[in-house]
């Protein structure tokens, strides 16, 4: 092998492993032990590797989301090592979430854009009482996305009522971006423009603009 090799290590506590075995399974955690899987290709893993490297890590939202995939990629592991009857038992199709479960999670969301600490996949899955894994199935299958592409939809929807709202000199854009990433849970200014052009196809500034001649 000739080309640089980069290695990305993902550690899980002893507390962690049990807190998920007994939260997934329902199961005795000294009864399911971690299944080797050297030289194994998983192309969820490889994903996973490939998502955490493109963050830069440089605010709570990289935090946050690191945080999220790491979540999903422990859930895969403990399904690995279960037995078969028990990986059938929870790969059964589910339901999504209730409409009072929905609307209580949809709202706490809201109210929380700006604290991506208090929007991590344990904090929302305890709003409604449900396992990480469970909760994670059953938003997806009610909302029709994954739990962080719905945060970003409504700080990015936030960020365009904000905009709407306010008129913004151009020599105070930009505080007023910064301000805007703060508020709306973004790292920075910077990271906002990145979301929102991506989204969008425009700047923050350019939609201004367009209300404004409007």
């Amino acid at each position: 092998m000739r080309e640089p090799v980069q290695f990305l290590h993902l550690y899980v506590s002893d507390i962690a492993w049990a807190d998920r075995v007994v939260r997934l399974l329902d199961a005795e955690p000294r009864s399911i032990t971690l299944t080797p899987q050297i030289y194994s290709q998983d192309p969820i893993y490889a994903q996973w590797a490939q998502a955490l490297w493109r963050l830069d890590w440089s605010g709570a939202h990289d935090i946050w989301q690191a945080d999220c995939l790491s979540q999903q990629v422990l859930d895969r592991l403990v399904l690995q090592s279960a037995a078969p009857w028990q990986r059938h038992k929870l790969l059964k199709p589910l339901g999504g979430l209730s409409s009072t479960a929905r609307r209580k999670v949809l709202d706490y969301v809201d109210a929380h854009l700006a604290d991506s600490k208090a929007l991590s996949l344990p904090a929302l899955a305890q709003v409604v009482a449900l396992s990480e894994y469970h909760f994670a199935r059953m938003f997806h299958q009610s909302m029709g996305c994954t739990v962080h592409d719905w945060v970003m939809q409504r700080r990015l929807q936030q960020v365009c009522a904000r905009l709407q709202g306010s008129a913004g000199s151009a020599r105070g854009r930009a505080p007023q971006l910064a301000r805007l990433a703060a508020e709306t849970g973004f790292a920075n200014a910077s990271h906002l423009l990145r979301s929102f052009r991506k989204h969008y196809g425009l700047t923050p500034t350019q939609l201004a603009r367009c209300w404004h001649d409007a």
